[in-house]
């Protein structure tokens, strides 16, 4: 299971939940925002959100867009019945007969309620006060943007300890692998074809074979490379240095450094690298 990130938002007075899974989806509570009209007991702003016909449809548009586990009849004979003052629709019977995956409930007495994506958490946040959902939104985006700027600082700051250690890699190839009556060109296809190694322990491909299958992207495969890969391919360039050093055939460097790159990496994908802290600005 992936690791997850809570954080909080504020708006107006009231602190409002938010949690991700794959740092693309956040759910946001829609229990801390139907406290901004009623504090006691934000579970009847909810459900008389989920009762009009309008919401229904929203809700329904957004998990055909995104769920096609989507139980649509269902969904239908909700529609049909939504607005009769016999109608009444909670979070748990959504989720439950529909099979939704745009709201979600959690248990506990600290962090639990009823969460949404944030696509449907900002409608509710509009049904509830347009100027609360503005200063919800101006929240929202400052946090998105600090993310972006924490991982836009990490990612040029492992490219960077990359680039430098790719200095450390090629030293070792001049000293051990380059015959000294090879020209120039002779020596650009070594250096090369031991980057490529490289290229194929963590990535399973070549540069050339990567364009081959992005022709539309500019740049290399490395520009395009996560945070997480730019890290263990710095720690590869470093350990192959060595292997070199050592006289290693380079067939038993790739077998070593491709086990280096799996092992690294489903390390990596355990820790949470979200709150990785920032840089002084220069």
């Amino acid at each position: 299971m992936s690791k997850i990130k809570k954080d909080t938002l504020h708006a107006q007075g009231i602190d409002v939940g938010i949690y991700t899974e794959d740092f693309r989806n956040e759910y946001i509570s829609l229990t801390d925002i139907a406290r901004y009209r009623n504090s006691d007991d934000p579970r009847f702003a909810i459900q008389n959100w989920m009762r009009n016909r309008n919401t229904l449809e929203f809700l329904g548009l957004w998990e055909c867009l995104h769920n096609p586990s989507f139980n649509r009849v269902q969904f239908d004979t909700f529609r049909t019945e939504a607005g009769l003052n016999r109608f009444v629709m909670t979070p748990s019977k959504w989720i439950e007969m529909t099979g939704a995956i745009g709201i979600v409930t959690k248990a506990g007495r600290y962090g639990g309620g009823t969460y949404a994506h944030s696509d449907i958490a900002m409608e509710f946040a509009s049904w509830i006060s347009s100027e609360f959902k503005l200063y919800l939104m101006k929240d929202y985006r400052r946090l998105k943007y600090d993310e972006n700027s924490r991982l836009s600082l990490s990612w040029n700051l492992n490219r960077e300890i990359s680039k430098i250690n790719y200095r450390v890699h090629t030293d070792a190839i001049q000293q051990n692998l380059l015959p000294p009556d090879l020209t120039k060109e002779q020596q650009s296809y070594v250096y090369a074809d031991e980057a490529d190694m490289l290229n194929v322990a963590l990535f399973g491909m070549t540069a050339a074979q990567w364009r081959a299958q992005n022709p539309s992207h500019t740049g290399n495969i490395r520009d395009h490379a996560t945070l997480q890969q730019l890290l263990v391919l710095a720690n590869m360039e470093s350990y192959n240095a060595l292997l070199i050093d050592q006289k290693c055939p380079q067939q038993e460097r790739l077998q070593a450094l491709r086990q280096m790159a799996v092992r690294q990496l489903q390390t990596l994908a355990s820790l949470d690298i979200s709150n990785l802290p920032q840089l002084p600005e220069v």
